[in-house]
């Protein structure tokens, strides 16, 4: 039966599926008898034959008429059979290339090492140990008895930065250099630079740092507005201390709030771009570039149970970056607009139960809050804001990041839906204080005074453990709330006060605190005389 089946091919019978069969079928309708029983299996394997011959002929047939490298489907009349002739293939899409992108940013990312001295090492005596110090840097259990000489700094954290100009400024995450006593920054051509830092944000875990260097090499900052999902993107950075590694990704979301999904309860401003380029430890404060080499996004953190990548990295925006960086150096700190309202997501559930029906998402306004930008604006409690100058604001990730782009006097258009009528209004924002001032970045000696260790006689008689004592006084936030000199301070806020290190150390997490609203030190203390006092101390009364 292969025979008739080749004869079909070798006399060139017409090629279409149904000729070359009712072929077949004629000659197998003309052999003996006797081979019509094994010739039915024999027809039904040369009826599989036929159709792998064509297509091969058809595949053939497309490589003699595809013009240089590139294939394409096309249709041609078949001649004398009535059928058309399919030729086989695709049109090649251009490899994607990481070669250039990566290469012209890594030059541009920085390791940065932090350093700090461990607490309550030094001077330890026999038996006295640090469990926590031990978990991490192995300090033996148990110390001799001997007085040691005092503890040097070892190393705390590791990260990296991106260099934003050639003069030696760079950005990178504020838990890659918090509480850190000294900084190391080593450029991809190994040269290294101790680092000052020029003020963090930890509201967008964001930081700023200066080198003293030249001519460096500088990622030109994108605009992550016009980045789409599914676009390829580059990570770069130092994790687990390999230097100027690169992994690569795609966009998979933007606007991600972390916090609505792991529940952290973190009150800091998120607005993530997600993607599923591999970011591990030592990655973060690192670039996320595109393929044109163009910084998107700083690195920042990882969804994880692990602590390792398991397929999930986000990074802050370049259109945060650039306007957190550039407050950081004019003003020495963040100017934080507050639209002045407080919201939930809009839910089917609270649609239904509000009778909403013109729009199935924003953010529902359940208060609008006193001296604020939306009040003044006519905004009201039941009314549903979905977007801000224009851009969509249906997530609370989308509304944190229009807001951090703006500053206090700023004016934005504010569109939303009240009785299921669009609206909209233009509002003058404020800062936390119901202000269109500038906020400065204030420092400890802002409380105009000093302080120092209470005399062992005078906690004696007061009997008193621990506490430091106003030395000093001047002009100062200390005594416009009536604090005057001897005045001895035991808690702040309820953190108990042991040394002049402490009050800084309270004062700057207040200064820090993503909460504008309750930057205040409330002291409880005593006079030499016995009598208590408490005082209120506003932090940023009068800026």
């Amino acid at each position: 039966m292969s025979t008739y089946c080749n004869f079909a091919l070798d006399e060139g019978i017409a090629l279409t599926n149904h000729n070359v069969l009712k072929t077949a079928i004629t000659h197998y309708l003309n052999v003996p008898k006797f081979m019509k029983k094994t010739g039915m299996i024999f027809l039904a394997t040369c009826a599989v034959a036929v159709a792998s011959s064509l297509t091969t002929a058809y595949v053939m047939r497309a490589t003699s008429v595809a013009d240089g490298d590139d294939l394409y489907y096309s249709s041609q009349e078949g001649s004398g059979n009535g059928g058309n002739f399919y030729t086989v293939g695709s049109v090649t899409t251009p490899a994607t290339n990481f070669t250039s992108a990566a290469e012209s940013t890594v030059n541009g990312v920085v390791s940065i090492k932090s350093y700090a001295t461990p607490q309550g090492r030094g001077g330890m005596q026999g038996g006295d140990f640090d469990p926590f110090y031990e978990f991490f840097f192995g300090t033996p259990r148990q110390q001799p008895r001997r007085q040691q000489a005092p503890s040097q700094p070892q190393q705390m954290g590791l990260g990296s930065g991106v260099i934003l100009s050639a003069d030696g400024y760079i950005v990178t995450n504020n838990h890659v250099v918090e509480g850190a006593e000294m900084l190391e920054v080593t450029l991809n051509d190994n040269r290294s630079f101790n680092a000052t830092v020029i003020g963090t944000d930890p509201s967008t875990d964001l930081a700023l740092v200066k080198i003293e260097a030249e001519d460096l090499h500088v990622i030109p900052i994108g605009d992550s507005e016009n980045l789409k999902v599914g676009e390829w993107v580059l990570a770069v950075g130092n994790p687990f201390g390999f230097t100027s590694t690169v992994t690569t990704g795609i966009v998979s979301a933007k606007g991600r709030n972390i916090s609505s999904i792991t529940r952290s309860g973190n009150s800091g401003i998120e607005s993530y771009i997600q993607t599923d380029a591999a970011v591990n430890p030592g990655n973060s404060g690192g670039a996320l570039v595109n393929l044109a080499g163009e910084l998107v996004g700083i690195n920042t953190a990882i969804y994880s149970q692990t602590g390792n990548f398991a397929g999930y990295s986000f990074a802050v925006p370049t259109s945060i970056v650039k306007k957190v960086v550039t407050d950081i150096k004019q003003y020495g700190t963040v100017q934080r607009a507050f639209l002045g309202v407080l919201f939930s997501e809009l839910t089917p559930q609270i649609a239904k139960e509000k009778n909403i029906t013109a729009v199935t998402s924003g953010l529902y306004v359940g208060e609008v809050q006193e001296r604020s930008a939306a009040m003044e604006a006519g905004l009201k409690e039941g009314d549903v804001i979905v977007a801000i100058d224009g851009n969509a604001t249906t997530t609370t990730g989308q509304l944190q990041e229009a807001m951090a782009k703006l500053r206090p006097g700023d004016k934005a258009k504010v569109t939303f839906y009240r009785d299921n009528k669009k609206e909209t209004v233009t509002v003058t924002l404020r800062n936390n204080q119901g202000s269109t001032s500038v906020t400065k970045a204030g420092t400890v000696t802002d409380l105009g005074c000093a302080f120092k260790a209470v005399p062992a006689e005078t906690r004696r008689q007061l009997g008193l453990s621990s506490g430091v004592q106003v030395t000093g006084l001047k002009d100062g936030r200390f005594k416009r709330a009536g604090i005057k000199d001897g005045f001895i301070i035991t808690d702040i806020n309820n953190g108990r006060v042991t040394s002049a290190e402490d009050v800084e150390k309270i004062y700057d997490a207040i200064m820090k605190s993503s909460d504008g609203y309750d930057k205040v030190m409330f002291i409880t203390g005593l006079y030499p005389t016995g009598k208590k006092m408490y005082y209120a101390v506003d932090l940023v009364d009068g800026e």
